[in-house]
């Protein structure tokens, strides 16, 4: 059996394949695969061959936020049907290593993620016409709710996750920097965990035109307003919680002055090494924290997803066919026009 793949052998050097497949073995599902959004990481790839140690070292079938239409069930997979559509965690750990034996699943020694070229061979992604998954990963979608959405479950994840490292958010002031998507859906995560007020930084309008509808109440265009942040630290800053989606050096040392003392900031984005202010983190009693992918948070992104408690249709911005990858990935690159962009199968 055969299916079309979009696989990257090298920097800007996507091409849209055929490829043989196997059916499913015992406990996997086939999925006649839906939609597929490209993700920052996708990105670099693509666009740099990688980033920091992380790079394409041998042909990779990118791709790790997408659904698909369950086709057939391997030997003793039960709880799904064909014709059912499902979102696809990427997510692998392996259960067995001191992380996964301490409840750590996320920090696994011997992670699989779909669509990564951290290890060697690379985790092939999810951005063919078929794809063999073991059932654990399939999470089925409530009726009503496009494919599109169903794929933004796993980027979802990744703000809930991030969410709950600030712990609870109830009626407290947040700053979100970056409007991408993962700022953005950071955004109707805070909102849907009690934020009472959420401002939103970037330095494009477009990004921040989405702002509103996700959940921000406030947006600032800090490029064309530089000083807009000013007012927000006085007597030492105002805002309880802060996001950094940016991982931009002038976003985080305004963070670092717009944070109340004893506030969080959570650092979702990630960049290289940075110069922080490290006399605020400690005179302000900051606390600083990473937060990185998701594990539980999967199936209740698929769960708010479903019942549209979380709206993510504001963030897709284009859908093109697997035939037309090249140009998915060229319009994801430029952000004053994409947000969320998506392939079809």
């Amino acid at each position: 059996m055969q299916t079309r793949v979009a696989r990257l052998h090298a920097r800007r050097d996507l091409r849209v394949e055929t490829l043989d497949y196997a059916g499913p073995g015992p406990g996997d599902v086939l999925l006649a695969m839906a939609s597929g959004g490209i993700c920052g990481s996708d990105l670099h790839y693509y666009q740099d061959g990688g980033f920091g140690p992380v790079q394409v070292r041998e042909p990779i079938i990118a791709g790790h936020e997408a659904s698909g239409y369950v086709e057939a069930l391997g030997e003793g997979v039960s709880g799904l049907a064909p014709g059912q559509l499902v979102a696809i965690n990427p997510s692998q750990p392996c259960g067995e290593c001191q992380y996964c034996r301490i409840g750590q699943p996320i920090h696994c020694l011997h992670m699989r993620f779909m669509g990564s070229a951290m290890r060697l061979p690379h985790e092939n992604g999810m951005f063919r016409q078929k794809l063999v998954v073991p059932a654990i990963q399939c999470h089925p979608v409530g009726t009503g709710v496009t494919p599109a959405e169903a794929a933004c479950a796993e980027p979802l994840a990744v703000c809930l996750h991030a969410v709950a490292q600030a712990g609870d958010l109830s009626g407290k002031a947040v700053l979100v920097t970056g409007a991408g998507p993962i700022g953005l859906l950071t955004v109707a995560a805070a909102r849907h965990a009690g934020a009472a007020s959420i401002v939103v930084t970037d330095l494009m309008d477009a990004a921040l035109s989405r702002a509103p509808s996700m959940g921000a109440t406030q947006t600032i265009n800090v490029a064309s307003n530089q000083d807009a942040l000013l007012p927000f630290q006085d007597n030492k800053g105002s805002f309880d919680v802060i996001f950094d989606c940016s991982a931009a050096a002038p976003a985080l040392r305004s963070a670092f002055a717009a944070i109340r003392p004893r506030g969080t900031i959570v650092q979702v984005g990630v960049t290289g090494d940075v110069t922080i202010p490290l006399n605020a983190l400690v005179a302000k009693e900051i606390v600083w924290r990473g937060s990185q992918r998701f594990h539980s948070e999967f199936a209740q992104a698929v769960d708010l997803i479903s019942t549209r408690q979380i709206d993510v249709r504001p963030i897709i911005s284009h859908t093109f066919p697997l035939e037309r990858a090249v140009e998915a990935f060229e319009q994801a690159g430029d952000r004053s026009a994409a947000c969320k962009v998506q392939i079809t199968f």
